[in-house]
């Protein structure tokens, strides 16, 4: 992810272009039987965006280019990345950015370790940064795997699905974009007041781009998005378009269409192509879709709210830009 024109979007992405520097020196290794497995995702690509926030918050900072930011940006990265080493081995998923994950290439084991290896060089770099630092990623670091431990232990008796399936958003991608808007503030020197507002602004931008991602699944097509549109139901993950129908139904307001694709969804074999492509099909054309993108923008609302503490500045009309450029994509 990347902004187009005018001098500060030329400047971040001049500084990505180091952090992507950077970046591929943390993930390779002079080892032949190790550099392959963990430079694996980073070569495939990805948007960036926790880094390009840290960059971008910097820019509210008294020093925006301080080493200590190009570390942050890194970090955040070298963190997302290896989540998603361990994500894709819970999820047995067959490909990630449009390559084989790395547990389908070289095998669980090896997928898993490889993600270590990558927590422990964010650390090694986080360290760098003092004692507060290292608190600061742990505490996120704490927050990513307890999102994880809740979406596999699931909903417990008397939780709404909703509200357990926000929770996961915020902890497992809300905590780290909050932290990323955060570090960029105060590793260039910014208050910690200003630090606290982004962070808010930057969790909320992060539940917003996951509840996006549950209507790209449905709507777009597998070349842009690199995987078969509905993996998450073929999983048997209910995602938000999914639980907003059964909210429905448990209020005695869904329509036939609804009543229909959650019985498709509770009763047929997803693992058949056609079976799948008709439950996507027929939620491409039901109203929740919609809904669930409205969804996604209140959360985005609710994140330009927060920026109102922002002084105004081409710096807080590029972070709105943001978090709507956060759900207004394809892929």
């Amino acid at each position: 992810m990347s902004f187009g024109q005018g001098a500060l979007a030329e400047g971040l992405n001049a500084q990505m272009g180091v952090v992507e520097r950077m970046l591929a020196a943390q993930v390779s290794f002079d080892d032949l039987q190790v550099d392959p497995a963990t430079s694996h995702l980073a070569q495939a690509g990805g948007k960036r965006l926790r880094p390009l926030l840290v960059l971008l918050a910097a820019q509210l900072g008294p020093r925006p280019q301080d080493p200590a930011v190009y570390d942050a940006a890194v970090v955040v990265e070298l963190t997302h990345l290896a989540s998603l080493y361990h994500d894709d081995v819970m999820d047995e998923a067959p490909m990630r950015r449009g390559v084989p994950s790395a547990q389908a290439k070289f095998g669980n084991s090896v997928a898993i370790l490889a993600g270590d290896v990558l927590f422990s060089r964010a650390s090694i770099l986080m360290a760098g940064l003092g004692p507060r630092a290292v608190r600061l990623h742990a505490r996120t670091f704490e927050r990513l795997c307890q999102g994880q431990l809740h979406e596999t232990i699931g909903v417990r008796q008397g939780q709404s699905p909703k509200g357990h399936y926000i929770r996961v958003l915020q902890d497992k991608t809300g905590s780290l974009i909050a932290a990323s808007a955060m570090y960029g503030v105060l590793y260039s020197g910014g208050s910690e007041e200003l630090a606290n507002v982004l962070a808010a602004y930057g969790e909320r931008v992060g539940v917003a781009f996951q509840i996006a991602d549950d209507v790209i699944d449905i709507r777009s097509d597998g070349a842009t998005t690199g995987k078969t549109p509905g993996t998450d139901l073929r999983e048997g993950v209910d995602t938000m378009p999914v639980l907003l129908l059964r909210e429905q139904r448990e209020a005695g307001s869904i329509d036939a269409a609804g009543e229909e694709i959650l019985h498709e969804l509770d009763h047929a074999d997803l693992n058949s192509d056609a079976a799948l492509g008709e439950v996507v099909d027929r939620l491409r054309r039901h109203p929740v879709l919609e809904q669930t993108e409205r969804m996604a923008l209140a959360w985005v609302a609710d994140a330009e709210n927060h920026l109102v503490r922002v002084p105004p500045s081409a710096v807080r009309d590029a972070l709105v830009d943001f978090a709507r450029m956060a759900v207004n994509r394809a892929s």
